[in-house]
């Protein structure tokens, strides 16, 4: 019974070092070699300031900027909380947060869904193109800049879809904010 145990707590430390610790710090280590902006998070800093990441969505409230998706994770782009809302379709909680959401966003056009719905993890760092077009006259309206010139930044922002194939268009509302804050 003794050679049992021991042999069992010998596996188990084994085990522990190996997939706690020599696992997790070989992968890394690959992964810092391999793919290095993406392993420290795609982070954004510009003269010297750390200004964000692409992966992780930011708020954007002010009429001059793109407006990110709505969070509901904790307070809103919290990390720690991520999560979707878990309402139901039928939820009044939800019909009466998106209806807030329209009439803010709504200019007589039909607003795209990503603007007044969160993500499922509610950090998503991006919109579709048709929700970055959607907010051109607002922001052109708010910064004194053709909607041509927007239209035009807002193109050179669109991600494809990845291989060609794999989920939709997208445009991170980070880079396009500090491509915009370039312009002007």
């Amino acid at each position: 019974m003794k050679k049992h145990i021991t042999i069992a707590c010998l596996y188990t430390l084994i085990t522990a070092l190996l997939l706690g610790l020599v696992y997790p710090l070989a992968i890394t280590g690959l992964a810092m070699l391999a793919f290095r902006d993406k392993a420290k998070g795609e982070l954004i800093v510009q003269n010297g300031e750390l200004v964000g990441s692409r992966l992780i969505g930011q708020p954007f409230t002010g009429p001059g900027y793109f407006h990110s998706r709505p969070s509901a994770a904790g307070t809103g782009y919290d990390a720690s909380s991520s999560s979707g809302s878990n309402l139901a379709p039928t939820s009044k909680v939800l019909i009466d947060r998106v209806k807030n959401s329209v009439d803010v966003e709504s200019t007589g056009v039909p607003v795209p869904i990503d603007l007044v719905t969160a993500s499922g993890s509610g950090l998503d760092p991006d919109i579709t193109p048709a929700a970055a077009f959607y907010q051109v006259p607002r922001v052109s309206r708010e910064r004194g800049l053709p909607e041509a010139t927007l239209r035009q930044l807002v193109i050179s922002r669109i991600q494809p879809r990845q291989f060609g194939l794999l989920g939709e268009p997208t445009v991170n509302v980070l880079s396009l904010n500090l491509a915009l804050n370039q312009i002007r």
